[in-house]
C-alpha cells in the first residue's frame, strides 16, 4: 500500500509542475497540517466530556487539547473558561496516516456520500469537512458508544489558490466533485 508521501512524490509533484507550471519543487504545495475539532458545548456530564475526548484520542492518535470559551454569552449558557470544545492538530506521519483513513474508510463509509463540494475549499486551498457521525473511523468499529457526535477535520494546505489546493488534494485522492 502506498503512503501518502509516496503518492506526493511520485504523482503530485510532476502533476503539479505541469499544469501550474512551477519552476522548482519547492514551490509545489503541500499538505501543512489537519485540525480536527470537535464542540461539547450542549455536553453537561463530565462522563461524556472524557467519553468524547477518549474516541478523538482514538480517532486522531494523540492527546486532545481543551478549547475554554473566550467570553460568556448567556443564551448559549457558557461562562468564560469553560471548555466548550476539544481540538489536534496533526502534522507528519500522524497526519499522513488520518489522511490516507480518511480517503480510504471514512469518507466512503458516510451515509449518502457523493464527493466533496468545492464549496467547502477556501480562498487560501484549505478544505473543511464536517463529519455528522464519528462512528465512520475504523477505530470506532467495536467500540461502545451511548451517543453520536459530529467532528469538523480543516485540511490546511501551502497553496496560494483556491484551485491550486483543489487539484493537490484531488491528486493525493480526495473524491473532489468536478466544477
Amino acid at each position: 500500500m502506498t503512503t501518502i508521501s509516496e503518492i506526493y512524490n511520485k504523482k503530485v509533484i510532476p502533476a503539479m509542475q505541469e499544469k501550474f507550471g512551477y519552476a522548482n519543487v519547492m514551490a509545489v504545495p503541500k499538505v501543512h497540517k489537519v485540525v480536527i475539532n470537535i464542540g461539547i458545548g450542549k455536553l453537561r456530564d463530565d462522563k461524556e466530556r472524557e467519553e468524547v475526548k477518549k474516541f478523538l484520542r482514538l480517532i486522531s492518535g494523540q492527546e486532545p487539547s481543551s478549547r475554554p470559551a473566550k467570553k460568556a454569552i448567556a443564551a448559549f449558557k457558557t461562562r468564560e473558561g469553560l471548555v466548550i470544545g476539544y481540538q489536534v492538530t496533526l502534522r507528519g506521519r500522524r497526519m499522513n496516516d488520518f489522511i490516507s483513513r480518511l480517503i480510504d474508510v471514512a469518507l466512503p463509509r458516510m451515509r449518502d456520500f457523493r464527493g466533496l463540494e468545492p464549496s467547502a475549499f477556501d480562498n487560501s486551498g484549505n478544505l473543511t469537512i464536517g463529519i455528522k457521525e464519528y462512528i465512520v473511523f475504523p477505530e470506532m468499529i467495536g467500540e461502545d458508544y451511548r451517543f453520536l457526535f459530529g467532528l469538523e477535520a480543516t485540511v490546511v494546505t501551502t497553496a496560494k489558490k483556491r484551485e491550486e489546493g483543489i487539484e493537490l488534494l484531488r491528486l493525493l485522492g480526495f473524491p473532489i466533485k468536478k466544477d
